[in-house]
């Protein structure tokens, strides 16, 4: 079990600003599958809440991936506020899963770790 984000690389976001975006992923995306999944959520919780943060190279490809993943696997969009670094409703990255690690490879396992 596993989580993965993916964030834009063609942002060049400072690294807090990449932090607080890959946080509010996680928690979203983690928060909807309890809900949905609640089994998924626990035994990704026990097994220590492995997550993999990786790059995408821009907006387009960020958002093929969502469309394809979000069809199997709870998978989240992120928005920012625009209150720093760049303008409001900027997409800026995907939170896919907790969900089987097999499954998720099935969609990222091309992209690169941050």
């Amino acid at each position: 079990m596993k989580q993965v984000i993916a964030i834009r690389a063609d942002l060049k976001l400072g690294k807090g600003k990449i932090a607080s975006q890959v946080a509010h992923a996680s928690l979203t995306s983690a928060e909807r599958c309890r809900k949905k999944y609640p089994d998924v959520y626990d035994k990704w919780v026990y097994e220590g809440q492995k997550k993999i943060v990786l790059k995408i190279e821009n907006k387009k490809k960020l958002l093929e991936l969502y469309e394809k993943a979000k069809r199997k696997i709870p998978t989240i969009l992120i928005k920012d506020a625009g209150m720093t670094q760049i303008s409001p409703e900027t997409i800026t990255c995907i939170g896919i899963g907790p969900w089987k690690d097999e499954e998720i490879d099935e969609y990222t396992g091309n992209l690169k770790l941050l």
